[in-house]
């Protein structure tokens, strides 16, 4: 591994770029905001286990086909902001039922997991992250290998932005906990959540990096 230096350097990096304001967090927001806490943490899991796969990735070098083919990366790019925006129009178009404010349906909480899942997936450019960041902290001449290290290193990435999406689907709660205590207020939770993954969708989509 690198030298305990470089490791607290990576930790510093790592912990800054995990809180900085992104689209995860704000998707993590918008789904509790929309769908409550049970929902938002679902999306945190769900955003975890989708990470895991850019892990991987990184970790055995297929990220690196990002790079040479840019046109998958438009397509994968695209394919996820017009996901995010279908997933923002059907929390805005959602009916609201009798048992929709007290308590969010266990369906909902389990649908918040998958889409979460897919969304991360669909994000090329946490591919190109870890590809990018992690082979700085890698040594190639350490005691474990290569790809171990970099599973290591990833995971350590992962649990730091979960911990930051933690946070974030506690604010989130906590500002709309009122706002829940009536029908129209947990309307306007459903369509202040859409809306916002319906502009983070369209920010992805447009967005030339």
């Amino acid at each position: 591994m690198a030298s305990w230096e470089t490791l607290v350097a990576f930790a510093t990096l790592t912990i800054l770029v995990a809180y900085f304001p992104g689209p995860a967090l704000l998707y993590t927001a918008a789904q509790t905001i929309s769908h409550g806490r049970r929902a938002g943490f679902m999306a945190m899991l769900g955003i975890h286990l989708g990470c895991y796969l850019h892990v991987f990735a990184a970790a055995f070098g297929l990220s690196a086909v990002f790079k040479h083919v840019p046109e998958l990366y438009v397509v994968v790019k695209l394919a996820g902001a017009f996901y995010l925006v279908w997933l923002g129009i059907g929390m805005i178009r959602a009916k609201l039922t009798q048992g929709d404010a007290p308590a969010t349906p266990a369906k909902t909480v389990k649908r918040a997991l998958i889409d979460s899942f897919i969304v991360e997936v669909l994000n090329p450019k946490v591919a190109l992250f870890f590809i990018a960041l992690l082979p700085q902290f890698v040594d190639p001449a350490g005691s474990l290998p290569v790809w171990a290290q970099f599973l290591m290193l990833g995971a350590i990435v992962n649990f730091a932005f979960s911990s930051a999406d933690f946070v974030t689907v506690l604010g989130a709660s906590a500002v709309i906990r009122t706002m829940k205590q009536t029908r129209a207020g947990f309307a306007f939770g459903r369509w202040l959540g859409g809306s916002m993954m319906i502009g983070l969708g369209l920010k992805l989509a447009t967005d030339k990096g």
